[in-house]
């Protein structure tokens, strides 16, 4: 690969991985769904924004059809993404980025379901990797019960959210896509975060600086960077290399909560994240080779 690929390859892999650390951090003492809202709506408006700028309004001319399709697909991965903002209180981050990490394997079960006959090594690495999800679900002494199922809900609702994309009619520009989905989400979650923030402070001189640089690093960095660095990585780069990042970005996510907040690696994660990620890159180097054309599936944090 070119050197440019390469730079490209690892902004995904860090700062998409990153983002778990920033969710985290966001959420210390901003209402997090109330943080997600902000998140989303403000990448809305940069990105539609910029395409507005740049291309005037016909990039938003998609038709009624494909208006529904990426606002119903922007609500399930924007709340996907909002419930991690509320389980990253309650789950440590390198916890929460395994779990997460099964979205390739879901996809397979929705594909199944569906009527699409998958791989038996598909099928195979799907049903094994789910063992590690159920290894990780014991909650111990710095887990709930509540924020594990939250982030399986999380990556259960990104999984199908990616799959309906596939399946309905969406804009060809996904630059397009993702501001839409971005205001689709954000502006939803404001006033529902404004509504369960649970006796939590709407002013800002009372967050935290470290939870507004979490939040000012997920708008710049694990949004606008990260996705632009991915979307010009489907578009130049093998697509089987680009899908790795579902497997290093829990590592890179592990890797940051033990160094910066001191969370314990202990045996159930480290033998739930063997036994994941080696079956997220089974059924990823599978599935590539079986759908040359598709791209990988779509987890950003």
């Amino acid at each position: 690969m070119t050197p440019r690929a390469w730079l490209a390859l690892w902004a995904v892999y860090i700062l998409w991985g990153s983002t778990y650390l920033g969710i985290e951090l966001a959420g210390e003492t901003i209402p997090p769904l109330l943080s997600a809202g902000i998140r989303f709506t403000t990448v809305g408006v940069l990105l539609t924004s910029w395409m507005l700028v740049r291309h005037g309004l016909a990039p938003f001319r998609i038709g009624w059809p494909a208006a529904g399709s990426v606002v119903l697909c922007g609500l399930l991965l924007i709340g996907a993404n909002a419930l991690l903002f509320v389980a990253e209180r309650r789950v440590p981050i390198g916890l929460a980025a395994l779990i997460f990490a099964s979205v390739p394997l879901w996809l397979v079960v929705f594909r199944s379901v569906t009527g699409d006959r998958p791989a038996g090594a598909s099928l195979a690495g799907t049903a094994f990797g789910f063992i590690g999800v159920a290894v990780l679900l014991r909650p111990g002494a710095d887990v709930t019960v509540t924020g594990v199922l939250m982030v399986v809900c999380s990556a259960l609702m990104w999984a199908f959210g990616t799959f309906l994309s596939s399946k309905l009619p969406m804009p060809r520009d996904a630059v397009t896509t993702a501001g839409v989905q971005g205001l689709a989400g954000g502006l939803l979650l404001i006033p529902i975060g404004l509504m369960f923030a649970d006796g939590e402070s709407f002013n800002p001189a009372d967050w935290s600086t470290r939870s507004l640089l979490g939040l000012l690093y997920l708008i710049v960095f694990g949004s606008i960077i990260g996705y632009t660095a991915y979307v010009w990585l489907v578009t130049n780069v093998p697509l089987g290399t680009v899908a790795t990042y579902a497997y290093v970005n829990p590592i890179v996510a592990i890797t940051l909560g033990v160094i910066i907040l001191h969370e314990v690696l202990t045996w159930q994660i480290a033998a739930g994240a063997a036994v994941i990620l080696t079956s997220v890159a089974v059924v990823i180097r599978n599935e590539m080779s079986r759908r040359p054309d598709e791209k990988p599936p779509l987890i950003e944090t």
